[in-house]
């Protein structure tokens, strides 16, 4: 069995999907602009270093999803789609997951960022399976701001990824594996495929991969 993992933001798409939805809700007058913009930006500058803490993350991320209902959300996130999304999928990505979707691998996208936020992004690459933060939902069925489970963050990757394999009766040794990432925060899961690639790395990562021998691809220029 063969898999293509992909991250997916600054990997796939040359954003950050979360973030960006962050700006979104601002622009669409969810949230006090400045405010917003100065604790966003604090939480993606945490996350560049590697010192995110992803509870609290999703609890900030997913307020006015809460505040607003599942009919606003849903209506939002399909304008966030068409706005936002749509743009920055850029034909190298596309043909980059054609490539491997040809070869008969079964693609994954695995994401630190909630599924609220990348589960349509996932699907409109082709892509069914998602690994993503999952979202606690209570009585009302609606999602709570905490996390259902252990994060797709960091260390938490190897783990999503091995209870995906082992729900399909596999473990390590049974698969072939190539995972695409732009981020040190998933030098975990690097590590342990088969075939690690540094796609739009960051410095940190772009350092560790020349060192390492492994593929570093350039897929798009990630803005600054």
């Amino acid at each position: 069995m063969k898999l293509a993992l992909f991250d997916l933001d600054h990997t796939l798409i040359p954003i950050d999907s979360d973030h960006a939805w962050g700006e979104f809700t601002t622009r669409i007058g969810w949230t006090d602009a400045g405010e917003f913009k100065r604790r966003n930006d604090a939480f993606y500058a945490q996350y560049q270093a590697g010192t995110l803490d992803i509870h609290e993350y999703v609890r900030f991320t997913t307020e006015q999803i809460r505040r607003r209902g599942p009919g606003a959300a849903s209506q939002a996130h399909a304008r966030f789609m068409r706005e936002v999304i749509a743009p920055a999928i850029l034909p190298a990505a596309r043909a980059l997951v054609e490539q491997h979707r040809r070869a008969g691998e079964q693609l994954v996208v695995v994401t630190a960022t909630n599924e609220f936020v990348t589960r349509p992004i996932a699907a409109s690459f082709g892509i069914d399976e998602l690994i993503a933060v999952n979202l606690a939902r209570g009585p009302d069925g609606w999602i709570t701001g905490e996390i259902d489970g252990t994060p797709s963050f960091r260390e938490g990757k190897v783990a999503r990824v091995a209870d995906w394999l082992a729900a399909r009766g596999r473990g390590w040794d049974d698969v072939e594996i190539t995972f695409y990432s732009d981020s040190r925060n998933d030098l975990s899961l690097l590590q342990k495929v088969r075939h690690p690639v540094a796609a739009n790395p960051d410095g940190a990562l772009r350092a560790i991969a020349a060192e390492r021998g492994w593929r570093i691809l350039e897929l798009f220029k990630t803005p600054q």
